[in-house]
């Protein structure tokens, strides 16, 4: 997994979902990222080098698959995801995902056709990813946005804001809500969510997961954290 320099989410909470499953390994290292906006300063961060060198580093220690676990190509759009994932595998000759791609790919998978998005992004960023969604098929029935722009931050969302933010989109009469983030803690309460409100929940740590585990050959359910991760194995993503 690559993930953000700034997120305090995706290993912890990668760890706890994994906790079953003894037989699993993941590894981590993490490339610049401090701020989410639209600007230049902040898009720049997401260049192909640091992806490619950061591949290497996991490709050294003979890892399964390779994933950049960070939403960015949500909103600079999920085909510079997928340049990214050939560059990726080009210099460790595993097969590579984003945390993007898997989100798109659970969505396609359970056939999602009034998509809630929530995110901890600014309301222009949330559009940006509304626009890429509908351009694959997926179009945002509704949104909610926290409005932060500092990634550290969005690991200090707080279980009561999400349970309010997941609870406007169900009541919008969304059959499932995408958190697109992985600097959020949301993957353990998806369960309870569904339990809830039968709307299903795609969390992107989650996701990106379920995929890596797809791509590894991985079959064995997970559960106890909502039906996507109960429903593996994940389908592989099309390369």
């Amino acid at each position: 997994m690559i993930t953000p320099s700034s997120n305090t989410v995706v290993e912890p909470v990668t760890g706890e979902l994994l906790t079953s499953r003894q037989d699993v390994s993941v590894h981590f290292t993490r490339l610049r990222v401090t701020s989410i906006s639209l600007d230049p300063a902040d898009t720049g961060q997401f260049g192909q080098d640091s992806f490619t060198d950061a591949a290497r580093l996991l490709g050294d220690a003979r890892v399964d698959v390779v994933a950049w676990n960070g939403t960015s190509g949500s909103w600079l759009g999920p085909g510079r995801d997928e340049h990214l994932c050939r560059a990726m595998e080009q210099v460790t000759g595993t097969p590579a995902t984003t945390s993007t791609l898997a989100v798109l790919e659970a969505l396609r998978t359970f056939e999602v056709r009034r998509l809630g998005l929530l995110t901890p992004y600014t309301r222009d960023v949330g559009d940006a990813i509304a626009a890429h969604y509908a351009e694959h098929g997926l179009p945002v029935h509704a949104a909610r946005h926290f409005g932060r722009t500092t990634n550290y931050d969005f690991a200090l969302t707080t279980s009561a804001e999400l349970d309010g933010a997941f609870d406007e989109l169900a009541a919008a009469d969304c059959d499932a809500v995408a958190v697109v983030c992985t600097n959020l803690r949301a993957a353990h309460l998806a369960a309870g969510w569904e339990n809830r409100t039968g709307v299903l929940v795609v969390d992107s740590v989650a996701a990106t997961l379920w995929q890596t585990l797809g791509l590894a050959g991985d079959t064995t359910p997970i559960t106890g954290y909502g039906r996507l991760l109960a429903g593996l194995p994940a389908t592989s993503r099309q390369r």
